[in-house]
C-alpha cells in the first residue's frame, strides 16, 4: 500500500500543519473505505467532494481545504517516487468547490468591536479554576493577536518583561527565529493569577481541566480545546461566528487603524501589503456625495 500519509510532509511543515494535513487525509481514506486503493483514483477525491457538498454542512472553504490537503500529500507521494506523476496530476486537476455555487454556506464572521472584546474576555467565572484559565487565556488572544496553536503551546519563559512593557516571544507561523507579540499588562496579571491558582506544576501555561473542570493536569490544552473555550463564551454573550482567528483579526485591525507598520510587527507579517489586504477594513465616509450638486 502506498503510504498516503501526512508523514511524507516532516521537514517541510509544522507540527500543528503536519497534523491539519493528517486530518484532512484521514477523512478521506475513511471516504474511500475498505479499498485502500480506491484511495489513489482521482475520481475518488472528486466524489469526496461531491460527498462533503451534499451531506455535510461544511463551508466551501473547508471543503477546498481538505481536499487541498490530500492534494498536496499526493503531490509529494509523487516526488518521492510512491505515486506516478500522472496519478498526481490527475489529482491535481480535481477542482474544488467555486465559493458563489455554496454562498448560503459561508459563516460571516462578527466583526468585533472593543465593546465586543471586554465583554467576552469578562464572561468566564472566576469563581471557578476554569473561569480564571479561560480569562487569562482570552484575554492573552485578545491582546497579543498570536494565533491559537502559538498560544496554546505557551511557556512561562515565553512572557518577557522589558522595561515594564510585556511581550510574549514566539515563532509563529512561516518563521524559524523568535519574534516579539505585544501583551497587554491586563493579560500578564491575568496569567500570573491563573498560574497561583492551578493546583500542578508544568511546562506550560495553558493546561487541561478535564471533567467538571475543579483539577489540572500538567498537559497543555490543543488548539482544538481553545477552539470550544472561545465558541462557548460568544454563544454566551450572543456573538456568532468567533474563533480564535477573530482575536488576530481584532488585534490587526485596531492596531492598523493606528499605524500599519506597528499592526504589521505585532502580526508577524514579512509583508506590510499581507497586512493591508486582510487587517485594514476600509469603510465608504458618510456624506460623501453631499454638495455634488
Amino acid at each position: 500500500m502506498v503510504p498516503l500519509t501526512a508523514a511524507l510532509l516532516t521537514g517541510q511543515l509544522a507540527p500543528n500543519s503536519l497534523r491539519a494535513y493528517q486530518q484532512d487525509l484521514a477523512g478521506y481514506l475513511r471516504f474511500c473505505g475498505d479499498e485502500p486503493m480506491q484511495a489513489l483514483d482521482a475520481a475518488m477525491l472528486a466524489r469526496w467532494r461531491t460527498s462533503l457538498a451534499q451531506s455535510t454542512r461544511c463551508s466551501p472553504s473547508t471543503i477546498n481545504r481538505h481536499l487541498a490537503g490530500v492534494k498536496r500529500v499526493v503531490q509529494e507521494a509523487a516526488a518521492q517516487g510512491y505515486v506516478d506523476v500522472p496519478t498526481a496530476e490527475a489529482f491535481r486537476r480535481v477542482s474544488g468547490v467555486p465559493m458563489k455555487a455554496m454562498k448560503e454556506r459561508l459563516k460571516v464572521p462578527t466583526r468585533m468591536t472593543p465593546s465586543h472584546m471586554r465583554q467576552l474576555c469578562e464572561a468566564p467565572d472566576r469563581t471557578t479554576l476554569r473561569g480564571w484559565r479561560d480569562r487569562a487565556l482570552l484575554l492573552m488572544l485578545a491582546s497579543s493577536g498570536c494565533r491559537a496553536s502559538d498560544v496554546v503551546t505557551l511557556q512561562p519563559g515565553q512572557l518577557v518583561n522589558r522595561e515594564g512593557s510585556f511581550f510574549l516571544e514566539v515563532v509563529g507561523k512561516n518563521h524559524t527565529t523568535p519574534r516579539l507579540a505585544p501583551l497587554a499588562h491586563e493579560a500578564y496579571a491575568a496569567v500570573q493569577a491563573w498560574l497561583a491558582r492551578r493546583p500542578v506544576e508544568s511546562p506550560y501555561v495553558f493546561t487541561s481541566l478535564p471533567g467538571t473542570g475543579t483539577r489540572s493536569t500538567p498537559r497543555p490544552l490543543d488548539r482544538s480545546a481553545a477552539w470550544r473555550i472561545v465558541a462557548r463564551y460568544a454563544s454566551h454573550v450572543g456573538l456568532r461566528h468567533v474563533s480564535p482567528h477573530s482575536f488576530r483579526r481584532f488585534v490587526g485591525t485596531e492596531l492598523a487603524k493606528k499605524d500599519i507598520r506597528q499592526a504589521q510587527k505585532a502580526l508577524g507579517h514579512a509583508r506590510i501589503e499581507t497586512t493591508a489586504r486582510h487587517y485594514v477594513l476600509d469603510e465608504l465616509a458618510g456624506g460623501l456625495t453631499d454638495g455634488l450638486f
